[in-house]
């Protein structure tokens, strides 16, 4: 007969105290971003910033000290940042529409926001949460250029271009064709040449479900 195992109420009253006490321990973003602009390092940590964001640093502002200023913590305006300004043609900017405001911190300069991205002329459909807001580089759009940025239409996408394979590459995967189906490949084997592809976990993820819809699951 299995032994029944007893609850340990005071144990687990306890794990539960430490993990409040941790959480309560944990310093808020106000804390953890607070900057010396004379030293140029951050009080929490004891870093420096790098040299070359000093200039941006006394210059630019971060988002929550624009949003902390305006009528309702500028929900449903326009927010731009200085490097896509500067490396972008196309508008990027974020248009918020919910904030969250840290209370605790000074000026309330601190908290979360989130907002609809159009990134380089293309918007996005879910809104999601407004990153690298700590970043000295956010500029708010003005009334009068919002409609400059709205109305702007991104070009069509180029067709995507195709190549031969390589010799070698090209007489494996006609081997391997011909071996899985018993049957020569009609039409030449090109490689696409596919633009702005990230390789990243949601690529290869795709391209596993991709293939798994084709071939199937081993059973």
């Amino acid at each position: 007969m299995v032994k029944k195992k007893r609850l340990r109420l005071i144990a687990e009253m306890a794990r539960k105290i430490r993990a409040y006490r941790e959480l309560k321990s944990r310093p808020r973003e106000s804390q953890k971003y607070a900057l010396d602009y004379e030293t140029m390092r951050r009080p929490h940590t004891g870093k420096m910033l790098p040299v070359l964001a000093w200039q941006d640093v006394r210059r630019e502002s971060r988002l929550f000290p624009l949003l902390a200023g305006m009528r309702m913590f500028g929900v449903g305006r326009l927010f731009t940042r200085k490097s896509w300004l500067e490396e972008h043609t196309e508008p990027s900017y974020w248009q918020i529409t919910k904030v969250k405001v840290d209370y605790t911190s000074e000026n309330m300069d601190h908290g979360k926001a989130w907002g609809v991205l159009t990134y380089k002329g293309k918007q996005e459909s879910e809104v999601k949460e407004v990153d690298k807001a700590v970043y000295h580089d956010w500029r708010l759009v003005p009334k009068h250029m919002e409609q400059q940025f709205t109305d702007f239409e991104p070009l069509p996408e180029p067709p995507v271009r195709y190549v031969p394979y390589p010799p070698l590459l090209r007489a494996m995967l006609l081997a391997q064709h011909k071996k899985t189906t018993g049957s020569i490949v009609t039409k030449e084997p090109s490689l696409p040449l596919q633009r702005d592809v990230l390789l990243n976990k949601d690529y290869f993820r795709k391209q596993e479900q991709e293939r798994e819809r084709t071939e199937g699951t081993l059973v």
